[in-house]
């Protein structure tokens, strides 16, 4: 089935006039600049909040998870309610619902008050997401929207470099609550611009029947356990708190509750008079196969991303805060992309071949990472390779929703481009739960091998010694003191850092009282006092406790950029999947303003 009708390739409002597209477009961006940003934001300020509010490790993964889940399995259903009801009307409410969840975090006293509060922010940000893209598309016509679309698509770059700097400036200074806090002013903000000339974008042909409530429900079921489950599997040799392994009973119950509920929603969907989510949308062609290939590259674009800061800080050796600010070269490079092809699709009207060729760069640019990176890789030569994966990355952002929205009917505008971003966020979900799992496995096999490795290249005195791994100074039977390796939770076994400076004033502190002790005793020795070569013989032990830590440490280095580039090796076949679909997908014809227009109100 393809879409032939001329209704599909123009915007139904591209006659509004000037000032009303200012005031749309200036509303629907800041709004989705508060979902955006917001993500970033709190996850600076996680661990001050986690302090203050005393949240156990279990626990924390679900500040996020909350939200995730809340806005995923919302939005396909903020779609359908905003070709029912207008996109202003949807989006003043998910406005609204995003700036209550805000003020309820900020004010929350406890744990959970805090999850709950979120899972709301989640709920509003699903419609901020959605909604925003489908203005743009009734509004422009779709050789214009690529323009449009990239910018909106920047912001996601944009906020991942704004939110760690202002997530961390204003915990520090204000406190966490004010993380929370910040969104009202913007929101208002948001909200009179929306309010002063926005129309109601609602059109005639999309009016009429109840919502689905019954296929949203069984929507729930089906997606939230399975966020859950793919968000809280483990695997093993994974240290992160808060989940379970994935064949243990808990994540095994919620994948058939969410096989169960997608099976109800098919059904439901079937047989509703309104679906929330069109079915027979997937016999387009165009449709099926671009919503496929967005699901699957979204599979590698949070993989991509989420653990490089890992790398730079336990590699690279960099400061926490400093390893977060590496980001903003990809960063760039994904605005960049964004913006770009949207200009190149307005000029040209078409996008396949951009596409084709920005997923091209990002294959490319995965085989670099998972092959070139080394325990010696610096900064500089990091960055550029950084700059070129957000090149591949950021251009899939608007134009995999041109094409969705594109394929699709007019009428369905909004179900449509609900579908790309949760194609997208599901994607990323899936491909975060492989590559998590991968890299923690990977990572805790090769600690060992490394680890193994730096010991045998020890003095055979020390091997048994460091092989017990119980951290601290002893003394030997003839009364000299020996240096332990750093205890396990300093050597990586967990996601974090090794502190080489830590670990050496360990050793010296190890030496230092009994080399004391032994230098003022012989202050007042004979020259040829046998203690001399003791003291002689200590000093040498403590340099090669010292090589030992050096040693330890590359090890770890190893370990890290090994599990690093198994991340992007394992994205490089999820990229080429990805392409391989979107060259099987028809391309649909962009057009220019003008054709009929559908009534509209």
């Amino acid at each position: 089935m393809g879409v032939t009708s001329t209704d599909a390739m123009v915007a139904p409002f591209s006659g509004l006039s000037r000032a009303e597209k200012v005031f749309t477009i200036t509303g629907s961006l800041l709004g989705l600049l508060l979902a955006a940003l917001d993500q970033t934001v709190v996850a600076t300020a996680g661990p001050t909040i986690a302090t203050k509010l005393h949240i156990v490790p279990s626990l924390y993964v679900w500040i996020t998870t909350s939200y995730l889940v809340a806005s995923t399995v919302l939005v396909p259903i903020y779609g359908k309610l905003s070709d029912m009801f207008g996109r202003r009307r949807v989006l003043l409410s998910a406005i609204l619902i995003f700036l209550s969840g805000s003020f309820l975090c900020g004010v929350s006293q406890t744990t959970a008050q805090l999850i709950g509060f979120r899972a709301i922010q989640g709920a509003g940000s699903a419609g901020l997401f959605t909604t925003a893209f489908a203005v743009v598309a009734d509004i422009f016509s779709p050789r214009e929207r690529g323009r449009y679309q990239g910018v909106f698509g920047g912001v996601f770059g944009l906020s991942s470099v704004i939110g760690p700097l202002a997530g961390g400036f204003i915990t520090q200074h204000w406190g966490w609550h004010w993380v929370f806090f910040v969104n009202l002013p913007i929101g208002l903000i948001a909200i009179l611009f929306i309010l002063a000339k926005m129309p109601a974008l609602r059109l005639a042909s999309r009016e009429g029947g109840s919502v689905d409530w019954m296929g949203a429900l069984a929507l729930s079921v089906g997606v939230v356990p399975l966020l859950v489950a793919l968000s809280l599997g483990r695997g093993e040799g994974d240290q992160r708190g808060g989940g379970w392994p994935w064949l243990s009973w808990q994540i095994v119950v919620l994948f058939a509750a969410a096989v169960v509920g997608t099976a109800l929603f098919l059904l439901i969907e079937r047989r509703s008079a309104n679906p929330i989510v069109n079915l027979s949308l997937f016999g387009i062609r165009p449709f099926r196969l671009t919503a496929l290939a967005a699901f699957v590259v979204g599979g590698s674009f949070l993989a991509a991303i989420v653990f490089l800061p890992l790398y730079m800080v336990n590699v690279v050796g960099l400061t926490a805060t400093a390893s977060g600010l590496t980001i903003t070269p990809l960063t760039l490079g994904l605005i960049a992309g964004n913006v770009a092809v949207g200009q190149l699709v307005a000029r040209i009207g078409k996008y396949k071949g951009l596409l084709i060729g920005s997923l091209v760069i990002l294959c490319i640019s995965f085989v670099v990472m998972g092959f070139t990176l080394t325990a010696h890789s610096t900064q500089a030569e990091v960055t550029l390779k950084m700059i070129v994966v957000g090149a591949g990355l950021g251009p899939s952002i608007p134009l995999f929703t041109l094409a969705i929205q594109s394929a699709g009917p007019p009428e369905q505008i909004g179900v449509a481009t609900s579908m790309a971003t949760f194609a997208r966020q599901m994607g990323s979900t899936v491909g975060l739960a492989i590559v998590g799992t991968i890299f923690a496995t990977t990572l805790a096999s090769r600690i060992g091998e490394e680890r193994a490795a730096a010991i045998a290249r020890l003095p055979r005195e020390f091997q048994e010694r460091v092989q017990s791994l119980q951290g601290g100074c002893e003394e030997t039977p003839d009364g000299k003191a020996q240096a332990q390796a750093p205890a396990p939770e300093e050597m990586g076994d967990e996601i974090g850092t090794f502190d080489v400076e830590k670990a050496k004033d360990r050793v010296r502190k190890c030496f230092q009282k009994d080399r004391r002790s032994l230098e003022a005793a012989l202050a007042s020795a004979p020259p040829d006092d046998p203690r001399r070569a003791r003291l002689a013989q200590m000093q040498v032990r403590e340099q090669e406790a010292m090589g030992m830590v050096d040693d330890l440490a590359m090890a770890l280095k190893e370990a890290f950029t090994d599990a690093i580039k198994r991340i992007y090796q394992v994205s490089i076949f999820i990229a080429l999947l990805g392409l391989l679909i979107a060259l099987i997908a028809p391309e649909v014809p962009l057009r220019g303003p003008g054709g009929p227009r559908p009534v509209a109100e």
